[in-house]
């Protein structure tokens, strides 16, 4: 009998850690020999981390969501792993990502005899949780996408403990209990730091088509999408801005403009160069901390920076940006 292809589902609110353990199952599967498939998904028209998992069967689904404007691409990607079978296939949503969509498409009927969902993985900022869940900090539109992704996890990922104190990891547990059933583990760490075991183990049971859908609403409207060349609309008025043509930046220059960016931007990340270095460098920005690394020489991505955030003003982040750096040369 044909062996099914084991599907595991990465979910999780922007920048909490979702590319960090996907490395870790990348990293642990090659060492079991595993062959592997990936399906990145991105509001922008660009993956600025697909050098990471360069060597491996990747599919980018840009421009849009899963779980509304490009959910034909998701079915069209998974029958491409049909017709070119992998051991396990690890798909990562964006971070406005009902993982339900993902749920109800592995759940048809047509793919009963070719995959095998064995967990659905929901990684939750304990630094922003609580901010994410008050109406004085936040939209509604975000605290139902939160409570989508946490509901539908068989395991959830408390990541970024480090950054909080014991009185509210403690409250965030308490949060997170009432929103899930008791067979749910509420795993703790830093740096997605948790053990491979944890997370390839089998976890989905049953696999519902009727409770997928029933849970697979959007919280966006597909008709209000914007898709032209740099910002995307999406979940909650979230917008991806792109900035391209980039110069060789002054470092405590570009730390400086970065802490200064709208309150409102949830996530930051791209390659950028730095006076002095021949290296190109990857930047994440996450609960505003930034994190800086060395990328491979060979590296194919042009420099670029992409900002998400609810509902910016790409116009005033731009004119920021110009006259921050271009006025300096």
């Amino acid at each position: 009998m044909k062996q099914k292809i084991q599907v595991y589902v990465l979910s999780g609110f922007l920048g909490s850690g979702k590319t960090t353990v996907l490395k870790r199952i990348v990293e642990e599967c090659k060492k079991q020999d595993k062959q592997l498939g990936i399906i990145l998904n991105e509001l922008g028209d660009t993956n600025v981390e697909n050098h990471l998992f360069d060597n491996e069967k990747m599919v980018e689904l840009l421009n849009g969501c899963i779980c509304c404007s490009i959910q034909d691409d998701l079915k069209q990607t998974l029958d491409q792993f049909v017709k070119n079978p992998v051991d396990t296939l690890l798909i990562e949503g964006t971070g406005v990502a009902n993982p339900n969509e993902i749920i109800e498409a592995i759940a048809n009927p047509s793919y009963i005899d070719q995959f095998e969902l064995r967990s659905i993985i929901s990684l939750v900022d304990a630094s922003n949780y609580l901010d994410y869940q008050s109406i004085f900090s936040s939209s509604k539109e975000i605290r139902t996408l939160l409570k989508e992704q946490i509901t539908c996890a068989t395991l959830i990922i408390l990541n970024k403990t480090d950054l909080i104190s014991e009185k509210k990891l403690e409250k965030i547990n308490s949060q997170l209990r009432k929103l899930i059933a008791n067979e749910v583990p509420i795993l703790h760490s830093t740096f997605g730091n948790i053990s491979v075991d944890e997370l390839l183990k089998k976890r989905v049971r049953t696999l519902n088509l009727s409770q997928a859908e029933q849970n697979s609403s959007c919280s966006c409207n597909g008709s209000e999408h914007d898709h032209d060349d740099h910002d995307h609309v999406n979940h909650a008025k979230i917008k991806a801005v792109k900035l391209e043509n980039l110069p060789v930046f002054e470092k405590k220059a570009f730390e400086k403009w970065l802490k200064g960016l709208p309150k409102d931007i949830f996530r930051g990340k791209g390659i950028i160069q730095f006076k002095g270095e021949n290296s190109l460098y990857s930047f994440q920005l996450a609960s505003r901390k930034l994190f800086l690394e060395k990328v491979e020489a060979d590296i194919k991505q042009t420099p670029v920076i992409i900002l998400i955030g609810n509902d910016l003003n790409s116009m005033s982040i731009k004119e920021s940006y110009e006259q921050t750096f271009f006025n300096r040369l």
